[in-house]
């Protein structure tokens, strides 16, 4: 099955590199997660006309919570601080912000200024923009296969009826398409614990240039890139 030069529908993206980016510049983490912060902005202004239906972002894992106390608590004072400088821009765009992982799980005051921008922009008829936060691939297979366990002891699902299609209903955001895209910063190979049941047939994009400097030109080399490939998914 030839891509015929299409553009992905669903980009997902593992921003990394913010660290190495200031300590080459001889500053503090957090500044580069400031500068990667820049770097979601400039991708959300300049997104429309891309014909990139979603932009799946990893922003924080549940591996995350390890890192400092420091660094945590930075990284969610840049995410209230991004929503509250950038809410307008969102909603002008017409884009639509959603957030899968176990929000529950983030502090109260991030929760809320999610909510408040979820609801926001429920309504908007372009690209929908997701934040992965206090996301891993293996909570999210977890959290659906409790689910469905809850179902089947309800009696609302039968055990020989759970197949493949039945589970991807009750990931986090099951009406979101698989990505077709996706693209990790800095060089690493590794998927990090990202979306390891929707990335089955995803293409994947490697580049060495730190999130923060990764920008729309980037985003454009790895989707032309991305028309260049054969998926098969399987098949020959």
């Amino acid at each position: 099955m030839e891509n015929d030069g299409k553009i992905p529908s669903h980009v997902a993206i593992i921003m990394d590199g913010n660290g190495r980016w200031a300590k080459k510049r001889g500053m503090e983490r957090v500044e580069g997660h400031r500068a990667g912060a820049v770097a979601v902005k400039n991708l959300v202004e300049n997104l429309k006309g891309k014909g990139i239906r979603y932009l799946t972002l990893y922003a924080f894992s549940t591996e995350n919570w390890k890192r400092s106390k420091e660094e945590v608590d930075a990284l969610m004072e840049l995410l209230c601080e991004f929503i509250d400088a950038n809410l307008d821009l969102i909603v002008e765009k017409e884009i639509r912000l959603l957030v899968m992982g176990r929000m529950h799980g983030m502090p109260e005051n991030v929760q809320k200024k999610l909510r408040n921008a979820i609801q926001a922009t429920s309504k908007n008829k372009g690209e929908t923009l997701i934040f992965a936060l206090n996301y891993g691939g293996r909570a999210e297979i977890a959290d659906a296969a409790r689910q469905i366990a809850k179902d089947v002891l309800k009696g609302k699902v039968k055990s020989d009826d759970i197949d493949e299609a039945l589970f991807s209903r009750y990931l986090y955001l099951p009406d979101v398409p698989d990505p077709d895209l996706l693209i990790r910063t800095s060089g690493e190979l590794r998927l990090s614990n990202f979306l390891l049941w929707s990335l089955s047939y995803s293409e994947i994009y490697v580049t060495d240039i730190l999130w923060p400097d990764f920008d729309i030109a980037e985003l454009d080399k790895a989707i032309d890139d991305f028309q260049k490939r054969n998926r098969r998914y399987g098949g020959r």
